[in-house]
Formats: C-alpha cells, sequence, structure tokens
C-alpha cells in the first residue's frame, strides 16, 4: 500500500476507485503481500522445512485459504466448520491438524474419516473418546497431546494461552499420564506433542524459553514423538513503534532443540501470513463537533472489526487522499453501534477531515472478518482479494434479506 499523487493505492489498483465501484465499508487483501509473507516465512525456517499450517480461525474467507494451499501451507482448525472450509478449499487431509480444547463426538468422528494428519488432544476425558470413536471404526487415530509449558508469552492476557492458569493443554504431570495411557491403547498413536503459548508474541525469548521446557519434557516422558507442534503466535507491527519478531533467532533456537530431538517441527501461523494483507475502508459518514475533539462517525463499526472493542487492540488508520491540513483538534474513529466500545482509535494531529471523507484501517486480515458479526442487523462487508491491477471479488456483500 502507498501513496501515488497524494492517492492511496493497494498494489495497482486506487482505492478511491473500489470505494466508488463496491461502497464502503470493504475488506481488501493485497495478494503480493501474501505472497511475500508465506514466502519469508518458508526462507526463514527452511532450514528444517517444517509443516506450515495456517490457522483458519485468522481468516475464515475459503478464496483466500485457497490461496494459501496454492502457495503450499496446510491448515489448523478448531471446529468441523473450519476442518469442512479447508477441505473446500483443497487443503491436503494429510497437511490439517485438528485443535482445540472443546471437540464433540461428531468432530472427533468426522476428522478421523477425513484421514487428517493429527487431532491434538488437551484433555484424558478428549483422549478417552478418541479412543471409543476410533475403535468403533476399527481405526487407529494419530494423536498429539497438548502440553501447557505454563510460559508468559508477554502478550495481551485475553490472548496468552500457555500459562497454568489459561484452559488450554495439560501440565506436565497430567501429560506423563497421557503418555502412559496412550502407549497401552490400540487404536491411538501417540505422534504429537503440541504446544502454544499465545498470540501476538514479539519477541523470541518466551519462545526459547517454551523450547527448554518442551525438550526436558521429551526426555522425561521417553516417548518418541514424529512431530513438535510448536503452534503459532508470531506477531506483525500493528503501530511504526512496534518491534518485529526475530525470526532467524527463533529459527536457530529451533535448531538446537532438533539436535537432541529429531522431529518434524509443525508451525500453525495465522496473523503473521493474513494480518498485514488487509485493510479495512471506510467512510466518514458525520463529523459531531465538541469542545475538546470531535467524533469521526464511520460507516464501519465494532461488528465489522471487533479487535479493537475486544482486546483494546489499535490499527493505524490513514486517509485516502492526503490533503496536507492537519486538524487542531483530537478526533475519535467510531462507528454508528449503540454501543461506547463501538470505538477504534483516538488520533491527534490527523489530517483535517470532511465528511463523505474515505479513511482506511490497516492490517486487518486476522481476526477482522472472522470475528466480525451481524449485531445490530448490519449485514457484513464486502471482500475483495487485489492482484496488481485485478480487483476479485472473493465474498459479496451480505443483503439484509439474507439476516431475515
Amino acid at each position: 500500500m502507498k501513496y501515488i499523487n497524494k492517492n492511496l493505492l493497494i498494489e495497482k489498483v486506487r482505492i478511491q476507485h473500489i470505494a466508488k465501484k463496491f461502497g464502503t465499508p470493504i475488506y481488501c487483501y493485497s495478494y503480493k503481500k501474501l505472497k511475500d509473507n508465506i514466502v519469508n516465512f518458508k526462507n526463514n525456517f527452511s532450514s528444517f522445512s517444517p509443516l506450515i499450517c495456517f490457522a483458519i480461525k485468522s481468516n475464515t474467507n475459503v478464496s483466500l485459504v485457497r490461496e494459501i494451499r496454492k502457495l503450499g501451507l496446510g491448515a489448523d482448525v478448531v471446529s468441523i466448520g473450519e476442518l469442512m472450509l479447508a477441505l473446500k478449499a483443497g487443503v491436503d487431509p494429510k497437511k490439517i491438524v485438528f485443535s482445540g480444547v472443546g471437540k464433540t463426538s461428531i468432530e472427533i468422528s468426522y476428522a478421523i474419516d477425513k484421514g487428517i494428519l493429527l487431532i491434538n488432544a488437551e484433555s484424558k476425558s478428549e483422549i478417552i473418546e478418541i479412543e471409543r470413536i476410533a475403535k468403533s471404526k476399527g481405526r487407529t487415530v494419530s494423536i498429539g497431546i497438548r502440553l501447557n509449558p505454563n510460559t508468559d508469552a508477554k502478550t495481551l492476557k485475553q490472548i496468552s494461552t500457555g500459562k497454568k492458569e489459561n484452559k488450554f493443554g495439560v501440565d506436565e504431570k497430567t501429560f506423563f499420564k497421557l503418555v502412559n495411557y496412550s502407549k497401552i491403547s490400540k487404536h491411538i498413536s501417540l505422534k504429537c506433542l503440541s504446544v502454544h503459548i499465545g498470540s501476538q508474541i514479539l519477541d523470541y525469548k518466551p519462545y526459547e524459553k517454551m523450547l527448554k521446557v518442551v525438550s526436558n519434557i521429551i526426555q522425561k516422558s521417553n516417548h518418541t514423538f514424529e512431530y513438535i507442534d510448536l503452534g503459532g503466535g508470531m506477531g506483525i507491527s500493528y503501530e511504526d513503534k512496534n518491534k518485529k519478531l526475530n525470526y532467524k533467532k527463533y529459527s536457530i533456537s529451533i535448531i538446537k532443540f532438533l539436535k537432541n530431538n529429531k522431529s518434524k517441527i509443525i508451525f500453525e501461523p495465522g496473523r503473521s501470513i493474513v494480518g498485514n494483507i488487509g485493510f479495512l475502508v471506510s467512510k466518514v459518514i458525520y463529523i459531531k463537533e465538541n469542545e475538546k475533539k470531535d467524533f469521526v462517525i464511520l460507516d464501519a463499526a465494532m461488528n465489522d472489526l471487533m479487535r479493537p472493542a475486544l482486546y483494546g487492540a489499535t490499527h493505524r488508520t490513514i486517509p485516502v487522499l492526503k490533503n496536507n491540513k492537519i486538524s487542531k483538534k483530537t478526533y475519535d474513529f467510531v462507528g454508528p453501534i449503540c454501543e461506547s466500545t463501538d470505538k477504534f482509535t483516538t488520533l491527534k494531529k490527523f489530517q483535517k477531515l470532511k465528511e463523505k471523507d474515505l479513511i482506511v484501517m490497516c492490517d486487518v486480515g486476522a481476526y477482522g472478518m472472522s470475528l466480525s458479526s451481524n449485531y445490530n442487523v448490519r449485514p457484513k462487508p464486502i471482500e475483495l482479494l487485489i492482484k496488481g491491477s485485478k480487483i476479485n471479488v472473493i465474498k459479496k456483500r451480505q443483503k439484509l434479506k439474507d439476516l431475515f
């Protein structure tokens, strides 16, 4: 995304042209950025050729998942719906990992029937249920056990998953019991140790600490794991001041880990693949003047982009057309929904805006549309994939009649 003659473009397409043709709000994705992210991810970890399973929960557009599959990735799923979506997008079942704490009997049965690579179990009850269903089908099912390493990922508490107070995985003592249980089962093949410590991680040190814990657990377990699933959680820079995760140092830590543990590494990245490829284009409906600040009321709302309301997350917000005039007032960028949390950001010294101007919220490719809703009976936005100068509609805008 760049400005040319004060006009903002995604690849070779002017956003002003997109808004005029399709209306607002709009989710736009850059194919070039998607491809660059995947190539960069692969290159940074090429020395041990991991299986990369895209975390479907981060973006559930089937057309986008299809493009990701074409670029060589598998899928990490957490529901039967996500599994169906991955299969519809053409993902090879042997490159699909099923995670999550609450898989139902129907979901487990479906996953077994589809012959996916792994079901990562998170409790003894789940393993017993997998075993029961596998026995009824006369099958042996490959599973992983998710360890909770009690590692602080130094991220938002709402997206931390690897501390002992989080609901995910099992503690060390339980892990060893489940390993022993699995070894004597005729219908379970324990192939993987799975771990995931959180999301939006920008420092490699928590991963380094996690690897030490995992290595120690493997030695104590006296079990050979074909796969070590290290999860995802790699963060992106949402603000200019944010640092970036050092992939190179993380890779070095994994190489050291693999010297003592001859396993295939699995990654489950989501945000780092699609986060910065997405842009939400919105129009200013009204500017509501106030003594100290002005409310810039947009036609996008918290139902379109939930992260600011849910996590207090911030997204870079920029004008579509530059005018070199700076507002003396602070701007509160808000949506039209009847909630005080329907607010995106507060900015000082922003470009002076007027009603009907267009703005863009950046880095919304992960957990943007996938967290969207129809709250206030609002149709979901259209989704577009930009490839050079070509605009592809990858999901039509919902119509009100579709909601009734």
